[in-house]
């Protein structure tokens, strides 16, 4: 089946009549539900991503090598410290990711943020998202608002319309921590985040979702919780099982290191998901720790292939031989020669901040952005830049349809460390593509093959 065709005949059902009333409904049902990041909807075009059966098998396929792979250089990292060095940890967290989180995982909860080129299967993992992976539930209920606008109604009568729904994933991920942690009974769910944050109203779809599944869950602010006798309390809530979405490093910055929360996983005294040993993999030198050539015999020859061939060229920003291709560079001559086939990224940062795009900063300011970043405390990597994706999408500008083009990621989500189920889809007309930073808009993604 070819895509082209699917989101054709989809934009073809939309007149003018199915176009206002459905756009009508999609708004309705962001007010309805909650569907907004800050007090921006999440979603601002008409049409779901689409993804044919087989280009949503091969993400799934060739994800898996590359899991082994994080894995082992996680798993290695924990036990070898010269190894470890490459990943630019701070010492505060060297401390946190010997504390043992009680089951054997150190990324239960991740989501991998690529570039997919389907009309040429090219795929490339820029980011690894492994410390708090956002939007699972929004993505669902995105799923459900979909399905009922009246232009996917007429669309279903022509196209089998699978969505990837991810919230009972997550709850599984959930409770197989807390078993294998120790835990017997139904645990009480924190999930834990600052009361401010602009996804909060993603929570609250995850609580309503985990008590329709005869779970107690609350919405907890780390500030607020207290730690004594061996349990972690938010007022008369006893905590056994967190879901973290709050950042490790704002945590430590606003709470410190011997916080009631650190301290009860410490004691392993409540079950945290995501453990701290999550940290290394968040960090970007994670894809410079796979790429780099001095790493090689780690893998197998699946899983070389698969980094080859899926991990755009990534180092850490400093003074180095290393190679590109088969070919031996210097590294910082080489990126100032090759400006505008790179781009430079903070170690430990999101929304994509401090990131500089070779591409669209001139020769001085490149430059500067080099000296900074080997100069900063905290290291930068370099990256290869990738070709990013365009499809149509339309939406309504003043009451009237327009359908142009814009840039989009894939964003798998991904569980127990192990395998894809469900996908984020953004879209955006900066390449950044990141919906926190302030533009762009997310979309649910649904597996779509002819009747």
């Amino acid at each position: 089946m070819a895509l082209k065709d699917a989101i054709d005949t989809y934009h073809d059902l939309l007149t003018e009549e199915t176009a206002v009333n459905s756009w009508e409904q999609l708004h309705d049902q962001m007010q309805r539900r909650g569907l907004f990041f800050g007090d921006r909807p999440i979603c601002t075009v008409l049409r779901p991503r689409f993804l044919t059966y087989n280009q949503y098998t091969y993400l799934r396929h060739e994800i898996r090598p590359l899991l082994r792979a994080f894995d082992k250089i996680s798993r290695r990292a924990v036990a070898d410290a010269d190894f470890r060095g490459q990943f630019g940890l701070f010492d505060w967290e060297e401390e946190l990711i010997q504390i043992a989180p009680g089951y054997d995982m150190h990324t239960p909860l991740t989501r991998l943020d690529a570039f997919y080129i389907t009309s040429q299967s090219e795929l490339k993992f820029t980011e690894y998202n492994a410390e708090v992976p956002a939007a699972s539930a929004y993505n669902d209920v995105l799923n459900e608002v979909f399905y009922g606008l009246p232009v996917m109604g007429e669309f279903m009568r022509k196209y089998v319309v699978r969505p990837l729904p991810t919230r009972h994933s997550v709850m599984h991920v959930l409770l197989d921590a807390y078993r294998e942690w120790g835990g017997t009974d139904k645990p009480n769910i924190a999930i834990l985040d600052w009361r401010e944050v602009p996804t909060r109203s993603e929570f609250e779809l995850f609580m309503q979702y985990f008590e329709s599944q005869g779970l107690t869950c609350k919405i907890v602010d780390p500030r607020e919780v207290t730690y004594e006798n061996g349990r972690l309390m938010h007022n008369d809530f006893h905590i056994n099982v967190i879901y973290k979405r709050v950042l490790i490093t704002e945590l430590i910055e606003r709470t410190g290191l011997n916080s009631p929360v650190v301290q009860a996983v410490r004691d392993h005294a409540v079950c945290m998901v995501n453990p701290f040993q999550c940290k290394l993999l968040y960090k970007k030198a994670s894809l410079a720790v796979l790429s780099d050539e001095s790493n090689a015999d780690m893998f197998d020859e699946e899983e070389l292939s698969i980094i080859k061939n899926h991990i755009p060229w990534t180092r850490v920003v400093e003074e180095r031989h290393t190679t590109y291709g088969d070919l031996p560079v210097d590294l910082i001559p080489f990126m100032h020669k090759y400006r505008e086939q790179l781009v430079l990224k903070p170690n430990d940062d999101y929304g994509g901040r401090g990131i500089v795009l070779g591409w669209q900063t001139n020769t001085s300011g490149w430059e500067k952005a080099v000296q900074e970043a080997l100069a900063s405390d905290s290291p930068y990597i370099v990256q290869e830049r990738v070709g990013i994706p365009e499809e149509p999408y339309p939406s309504l500008v003043d009451g009237r349809l327009q359908i142009y083009e814009r840039m989009l990621d894939t964003a798998p989500f991904i569980f127990y460390g192990d395998y894809v189920d469900g996908c984020l889809t953004r879209l955006s007309t900066d390449p950044l593509l990141n919906v926190s930073a302030g533009g762009g808009s997310t979309v649910p993604t649904f597996v779509v093959e002819k009747r």
